[in-house]
C-alpha cells in the first residue's frame, strides 16, 4: 500500500474513492506490528494472583487466606470523619451494592475502624508501594478482607474508588453474598486509560454519554475523550454549504449566538451535570475542539475564514483573524472544563500550508497554557514538516497514525503521548473500514496488543514519555442509520479487555474466551441510567 494509500485510509478523510478500492480487493488493512508471543514482562512487579478473584483489570498482587466475608442487611460501610468526599462515596457504595446484590446495608457509619461486619475505607497519604510507585500514589489501594470486615487504604480518593469497583465485581462474578478471605493490593501500569467519543458528527442524548462515563469506572479507566466539533467528510456535489456540521458547545455569549449545533449541544448547565457525573466516578473528561481542520461549523459561523472562499472545511491560517478567532472560542469554552487539560486537535490540515499551521500549533498551545491548561494535539509533525523542529514541546500527543507522526518519534524528540493508533483502536460504526460491522479484533488484541504497540512499531513497554492509551469511536457516516445502542454493541466487546491491558496485562496462561466469560458476568457496572449490556455470547469480540 503507499503513504497516499494509508494516508486516505486514516481517521475521517477515508474517501469514497478508498472505500471502493477496498471492497474490490485493491487495498488491503493497514499493517499491524508483527505478532509477538504475549508477554507479562512490562508487568513483572507482582505476584503469583493464581486464585485470586476475577475482577476487570485483575488485581495486581493477592495472598488468599481462610474463609469469607458475608454480605448481610446489618453490614454498612465506614469512613473517618471529616472526609466528605469519603462520605459520598461510602452512600454511592451502600446504594451500588443494593442494586447490584439485592442486599440493603445500613447507612453508613462515620468513624474510626471496622466494627464486626463492617467495611471501612480511609486515605492515607503516606501509603506507598515499592513496586507501584508513582502509579501507586495515584490511583493505588490495598483491600483487606477477612470473614469479620474489610478494610480498604489508598493514598489517594481515586484509589479508595477503585477499590470500591474491585469489591463490587468480586461480589457481582462470586453469586453476590460473598467475598473470599485475603490481601489485595493494586495499581496501574498506565497513568491514562481512555475512551474517545466523536460526538461532533453525531449527538448522542446526556444520558448515554454519562452512562458511558459510569462504565468508564467500572472498568477503572481514568479518561473520557469527548470530540466537540466536525463535520462529514465529503460534501454532497461537492458544495461544502451543503455538508452536515456541528459545534456541540451552546453558549448564551451573543458573541457566539448561531454557533451551536441545533440539534443538539451541551448548554453548560448540562456540561457541568457531565463533570459532576465525572467527578463522582474518577473519569477526566478531556474536551476537544478541533481546527484548524474538521472545522466546517466554525467556516459556517464566519465564511470570511475558510480556505477557498470558504468553500472547504479548513480554516484560512493565512489571515491572522483565524487564529484569533480560535483564540475567542477557547477564552469561551475553557472556564466550562473542570479538566487540566484542554485538546485542541491540529491534525489532517493541508501540508502545503505546513509553516502556517506550525505557527498555528504553536500559538494555541500557548494560549491553553495562558489560560491554565495544558495542551493536547493529534501527532502531525511527519506528514507536515518532515520532523517535530519549530514545534512546542509541551503539549501532550494523540499518536493516531504513524504516516503522520511515529510513537517512537515523539519519545525521541521529548513529547509525552498517548497511543490512540487508528490501525488497532477505532472504529467507525458500519463502515467498511476500521472495525466498522464488528467491533475491534479482541482475539488480536488479547494476544499481540499492548499500549506501546502501534501498527508496525513497538516501542519500549512502559517507555517514560508513553501515558498510556485510548480507544475511538469515530461517526464518519453522518447519514447513516444508527445509535447509541449500536455504537456500545460495537465498543462493549473490547471495552474490558482493553482496560486490562492498559492497567497489568492479561493473566499468564489465561485464554481469550475464559477471559471474556468473565467479562460478560461483570455488565455494564451499576448506576446506569439506560445503558446495558450486549455480550449475550460471552466468547463474543
Amino acid at each position: 500500500m503507499s503513504e497516499d494509500d494509508r494516508r486516505r485510509l486514516t481517521r475521517r478523510h477515508f474517501t469514497v474513492a478508498t472505500a471502493a478500492a477496498a471492497a474490490a480487493g485493491l487495498i488491503g488493512s493497514p499493517a499491524r506490528a508483527a505478532a509477538a508471543p504475549r508477554t507479562t514482562a512490562p508487568y513483572a512487579a507482582r505476584r503469583d494472583t493464581s486464585g485470586a478473584p476475577f475482577v476487570v483489570p485483575a488485581l495486581r498482587e493477592w495472598v488468599g487466606a481462610e474463609g469469607e466475608f458475608r454480605l448481610r442487611p446489618d453490614c454498612r460501610i465506614t469512613v473517618p470523619r471529616g472526609d466528605r468526599r469519603l462520605i459520598r462515596l461510602a452512600h454511592k457504595v451502600t446504594g451500588e451494592m443494593a442494586e447490584l446484590t439485592g442486599v440493603h446495608l445500613r447507612p453508613p457509619r462515620v468513624g474510626d475502624g471496622a466494627r464486626d461486619g463492617e467495611i471501612h475505607i480511609r486515605i492515607d497519604p503516606t501509603d506507598s508501594h515499592p513496586a507501584g510507585g508513582e502509579r501507586y500514589r495515584t490511583e493505588g489501594s490495598r483491600i483487606a478482607v477477612t470473614p469479620r470486615h474489610i478494610h480498604i487504604t489508598a493514598p489517594a480518593h481515586t484509589g479508595a474508588f477503585h477499590a470500591t469497583r474491585s469489591l463490587l465485581q468480586i461480589l457481582v462474578g462470586g453469586g453476590r453474598r460473598a467475598l473470599p478471605a485475603g490481601t489485595a493490593v493494586d495499581w496501574p501500569a498506565y497513568a491514562r486509560r481512555g475512551f474517545v467519543l466523536d460526538v461532533g458528527r453525531r449527538w448522542f442524548e446526556p444520558s448515554f454519554v454519562r452512562d458511558y462515563v459510569r462504565y468508564l469506572s467500572w472498568f477503572k479507566y481514568n479518561t473520557f475523550q469527548i470530540h466537540l466539533n466536525d463535520n462529514e467528510i465529503s460534501p454532497p456535489d461537492g458544495d461544502w454549504s451543503k455538508a452536515y456540521s456541528a459545534f456541540r458547545l451552546a453558549s448564551d455569549h451573543p458573541g457566539f449566538t448561531g454557533l451551536a449545533a441545533t440539534d443538539g449541544a451541551f448548554t453548560r448547565r448540562m456540561w457541568n451535570e457531565l463533570e459532576d457525573v465525572a467527578a463522582d466516578h474518577c473519569v477526566q473528561l478531556i474536551p476537544e475542539i478541533d481546527a484548524p481542520a474538521h472545522a466546517r461549523a466554525f467556516i459556517e459561523f464566519k465564511p470570511e475564514l475558510g480556505l477557498d472562499g470558504g468553500s472547504s472545511d479548513h480554516l484560512d491560517l493565512a489571515k491572522p483573524g483565524t487564529t484569533e478567532f480560535m483564540k475567542s472560542v477557547f477564552d469561551e469554552f475553557v472556564p466550562w472544563f473542570r479538566s487540566p487539560i484542554v485538546h485542541f486537535g491540529a491534525d489532517e490540515y493541508p501540508k502545503e500550508h505546513a509553516r502556517q499551521y506550525r505557527d498555528y500549533f504553536n500559538a494555541i498551545a500557548a494560549h491553553l497554557h495562558s489560560l491554565g491548561k495544558q495542551p493536547m494535539a493529534w501527532g502531525s509533525m511527519k506528514w507536515m514538516t518532515g520532523t517535530a523542529e519549530g514545534y512546542v514541546r509541551d503539549v501532550l500527543l494523540s499518536m493516531w497514525s504513524e504516516d503522520w507522526y511515529t510513537p517512537a518519534m515523539a519519545l525521541e524528540d521529548g513529547y509525552h503521548y498517548v497511543n490512540t493508533d487508528d490501525s488497532n483502536l477505532y472504529i467507525v460504526p458500519l463502515a467498511d473500514y476500521y472495525h466498522g460491522k464488528t467491533g475491534l479484533d479482541g482475539p488480536w488484541l488479547f494476544e499481540n496488543w499492548e499500549p506501546h504497540v502501534s501498527r508496525t512499531q513497538r516501542v519500549e513497554p512502559m517507555a517514560p514519555g508513553l501515558d498510556g492509551a485510548m480507544s475511538a469511536v469515530w461517526n464518519d457516516l453522518v447519514h447513516a442509520d444508527y445509535g447509541s445502542e449500536d455504537v456500545h454493541r460495537l465498543v462493549e466487546p473490547t471495552f474490558g479487555l482493553l482496560a486490562q491491558k492498559m492497567w497489568r496485562g492479561v493473566e499468564p496462561g489465561q485464554t481469550y474466551e475464559e477471559f471474556m466469560d468473565g467479562v460478560s458476568r461483570l455488565g455494564v457496572g451499576p448506576g446506569t441510567e439506560h445503558l446495558t449490556s450486549t455480550l449475550g455470547n460471552p466468547s463474543s469480540g
